[in-house]
This record gives C-alpha cells, structure tokens and sequence, in this order.
C-alpha cells in the first residue's frame, strides 16, 4: 500500500458507503475513495499506546462504543490520530450517528496538528461541501498540505484541482507536476491525468513541468 510509505498505518474497509471524488473532464473520469480509518502501530507513550491498542481492539471487533470510549478522551487530549478516528467513525456513524459536520470538526484538529489523512480527508470534504461548505480554495490548501508530505492521493487530487480550475487558476505546468509526483508512486489515475494535461501543453511547458517535478522530489515535497 502506498499509504504505508507515508504514515505507519494498517488500513480497513473504505470510508461510509464508498464515497468517491468523481472529476468529469472530456478526456478522462478520475475515481478517488475517501481514506478508511487509520490505525496506527503506535511506540512511545506507553500509556496512550496502550489505551488506544484498547480502542482498535474495540473497533475491530466491531464494538464501535467501546473504541470511542477508549479514542475520545485520548482525542481531547489533542492526540492527532486518536483526533483522526474520531473524525472517521462519526463520518462513518460507527458508535455514533454520522454526523459529517462533527466529523470535520475533528478532522480539523487532527489536520491543524499534522495529521496528513485528516488533511486529506478534509481538502475532500472542503472539495465536495460534506460536512462543510463547499470551498475549492480551502480544499486546495488542505490537498497541499497533504501533498507537501508526500501523500499520494493527495498529490493526484491537487494536480486533479489544478487540471480542472477547481479552487485556482487552471493551470497544466502545476497539474503535470503533481500528477507525475504521484503517478511516480504507482498510481494509475495520477498518470493517466498527466498524460491528459501533457496532450493540451507545449513541450517546452511539458519539459519545465517536469524539471519541476524533480525538483520538488529533491526537496522532500515541500515549497513544491
């Protein structure tokens, strides 16, 4: 899993009943699924590893009551991937009833935090008006975010964003480049959309976006 090169995760079930981004360009359909619930393999704090290893118990039994009573005050005290599930099992009205405004909510706090799934999952919420206000630029800032940490999906959402004017300024040079970071990652869709953008770019622009990409690889994606 391409997740597993970025957080140290173990992944379930996709998120609530298959949500998906659906971009509709002549030329191409990008698909993309929601994150599931993250569930980290946690070292350090023994304490807080050992609370919330009772909570992934908990949900992955399907005892959803016991997996928020065991998450939720880790996630008051500003824990971010404890801030993260809390956020996905209320989207996902597991122990509780969904609530996409709740879980935004905490998606926040756990993306203000540097959460990269949250930011993700936020920017896609942000994107489509769940739970939320629908705001292209918002989501931009929280697809970026993600990207800058290397997050595939992210990356191939933002070039998505940019490809399509979507919350900036169409802008082909800058979807090429983010399509071309994540389709380095293995990702079909990210290629096939910077194989689209490169068929309306010059290959003088072509070339400036791919020096661009490689750039942005040598500085760890950031300022990218």
């Amino acid at each position: 899993s391409n997740y597993r090169r970025f957080h140290p995760i173990v992944l379930i079930n996709s998120i609530g009943d298959n949500w998906v981004i659906c971009y509709h360009p002549p030329m191409l359909r990008l698909t993309l699924i929601l994150p599931a619930l993250l569930l980290p393999l946690l070292m350090g704090n023994t304490a807080f590893s050992a609370d919330f290893q009772k909570g992934l118990d908990a949900y992955g039994r399907g005892d959803f009551a016991t997996a928020l009573k065991e998450f939720r005050p880790l996630a008051k005290q500003g824990h971010a991937i404890a801030l993260h599930n809390m956020g996905v099992m209320y989207a996902k009205g597991q122990g509780v009833p969904r609530n996409y405004k709740t879980a935004a909510t905490w998606y926040t706090r756990a993306a203000e935090k540097g959460d990269v799934s949250a930011q993700f999952s936020l920017g896609w919420m942000y994107d489509k008006g769940v739970g939320v206000p629908q705001n292209g630029k918002i989501a931009v800032k929280w697809y970026t975010l993600a990207a800058e940490q290397g997050y595939a999906i992210a990356q191939e959402n933002l070039g998505a964003m940019y490809a399509f004017g979507r919350g900036v300024p169409k802008n082909y040079v800058k979807a090429y480049k983010w399509g071309e970071l994540a389709a380095a990652k293995g990702y079909g869709r990210a290629a096939r959309l910077r194989d689209m953008v490169a068929a309306m770019m010059t290959p003088s622009q072509v070339e400036t976006a791919q020096d661009l990409a490689q750039e942005c690889v040598k500085k760890n994606y950031k300022g990218c």
